[in-house]
């Protein structure tokens, strides 16, 4: 159900095997203005921006669900359509990066697309696209596009070996762009900086890419790079107790530490860097478990749910599981966490992963699941354009901003279009949720929510 969401999302010339009925092509002419083609890719939510920085993390941790549990989806029947998930935002991404220090990371405007309550089949809002250059650079897309090809390039590699080449290529060309021509993207593209701007800075994407290069090529320059930056790009200095798509420091702390955990064969001065990687990447692990001091955990709701902040914050609690679920699987079957509140055991740690699932499927106060599709209750006005407007394959007649509002937003009924396993943002912090169209703070889904949760559902899976 949640691979059925990444189609739903699709931007782009649909295939002939595409399984969301109600979808049609949209964003045909994307990039012609600006004569580049760059027809493809996610919508990040229920609007009809193509925002780069959250659809590369996307598909990082897609890559990353994959990469980790291949053995659970292939045994589910899923791989097919997860590769396929993937290369969608793969291919997009080679398009949009025309040359070495040019990346195409916006097409659309977030301002005249938010007056508009239209199907991404009838588009009138503007497809304006935005780059980063070397005149205007910006670290955080290069460096996260640069992360999820080199990520996805390790999913391919058994698969289509031509292809892992390519991504390869192109994230290592990206990362020392981004790294080269160092300055935050919300700097160089205004457009971003009321929707996706980076709190974080582009510390945390630098090291990201780096390590999932490493991963990737096997290349000793990267883990030198992770380990010489450590403290310059706040890797080994900044304890948070949250992982999203601005904020990847617990990430790249917990692939930091997987490198600790191979016992792979290290210097000195690798394993110090690396061990102070670890104390971080346990801060985070412990404060989503309660066993770091009294204001140092991440809040609960009554019912247990992790609760980072009010808007969309299933995101958090997605990030969270996984991280909790791939951490306990690197751990060796006789090894702890060590929190400051007392150790923690590997199934202490999936079975908070596994209690977060269950909430977010229904095991709640409200009984709601928030995976939309699964069970009997479940979101039915989702906060988002094609799915609470008739499908253009059903009425082809032109739907116009206005309209739009008039006719499909502002209906009380439910959406006509169910938008199968998507994740919309989820309850407050004491477990209230609100079924409305224009609740959007907690019924708009987004591809960032339901990807890291594609692994935590493998990974909850039994093994036939």
């Amino acid at each position: 159900m949640s691979l059925l969401y990444f189609e739903a999302q699709r931007s782009g010339h649909l295939p002939y095997h595409h399984r969301i009925l109600w979808r049609g092509h949209s964003g045909l002419t994307d990039g012609l203005e600006q004569g580049v083609d760059l027809v493809g890719g996610y919508y990040d939510a229920g609007d009809h921006v193509k925002f780069g920085l959250p659809m590369a993390f996307t598909i990082t941790m897609l890559s990353w669900s994959v990469a980790e549990y291949v053995d659970r989806i292939t045994a589910a029947g899923e791989l097919e359509h997860a590769l396929e998930a993937i290369k969608w935002g793969t291919d997009y991404f080679i398009k949009a990066h025309t040359h070495p220090h040019v990346l195409w990371a916006q097409v659309g405007d977030s301002g005249s697309d938010h007056y508009c309550w239209q199907r991404p089949e009838d588009m009138t809002t503007s497809r304006q696209a935005y780059k980063v250059d070397e005149e205007r650079p910006g670290s955080e897309v290069a460096a996260e596009t640069a992360a999820a090809m080199a990520a996805a390039s390790i999913v391919f590699r058994d698969v289509n070996a031509h292809y892992c080449h390519v991504l390869l290529h192109h994230a290592q060309e990206l990362f020392e762009f981004a790294d080269k021509y160092r300055r935050r993207y919300d700097e160089s593209i205004e457009a971003v900086r009321d929707y996706y701007p980076s709190m974080s800075g582009y510390g945390d994407e630098l090291l990201w890419a780096a390590l999932w290069l490493h991963r990737a090529s096997g290349r000793e320059e990267y883990l030198d790079y992770v380990i010489r930056n450590a403290e310059e790009l706040n890797g080994t200095r900044w304890a948070i107790s949250e992982f999203s798509w601005d904020i990847k420091y617990a990430g790249v702390q917990i692939l930091a530490s997987k490198l600790l955990m191979e016992k792979r064969q290290l210097t000195e001065d690798q394993v110090r860097v690396l061990e102070q990687y670890m104390s971080k990447a346990q801060y985070y692990l412990c404060s989503c478990l309660n066993r770091n001091p009294a204001g140092d955990n991440v809040y609960r709701t009554p019912a247990g749910l992790l609760f980072v902040r009010y808007w969309n914050n299933m995101q958090y609690v997605a990030g969270a599981a996984f991280l909790l679920a791939v951490y306990s699987d690197y751990l060796d079957d006789d090894e702890e966490l060590h929190c400051p509140m007392g150790p923690v055991s590997r199934e202490e740690l999936i079975g908070l992963a596994k209690a977060q699932a269950d909430y977010l499927l229904g095991s709640n106060p409200a009984g709601v699941s928030y995976l939309v599709g699964h069970g009997s209750e479940f979101p039915r006005r989702v906060h988002h354009r094609a799915a609470s407007s008739v499908a253009y394959k059903e009425d082809k007649a032109f739907i116009g901003c206005a309209q739009g509002y008039d006719e499909w937003y502002g209906r009380r009924g439910q959406n006509p279009n169910v938008i199968v396993g998507a994740i919309v943002g989820g309850p407050d912090k004491m477990d209230a949720f609100s079924d409305e169209r224009g609740n959007y703070m907690q019924t708009e889904a987004c591809t960032y929510n339901t990807a890291p949760m594609v692994g935590v559902f493998a990974r909850l899976t039994p093994l036939r």
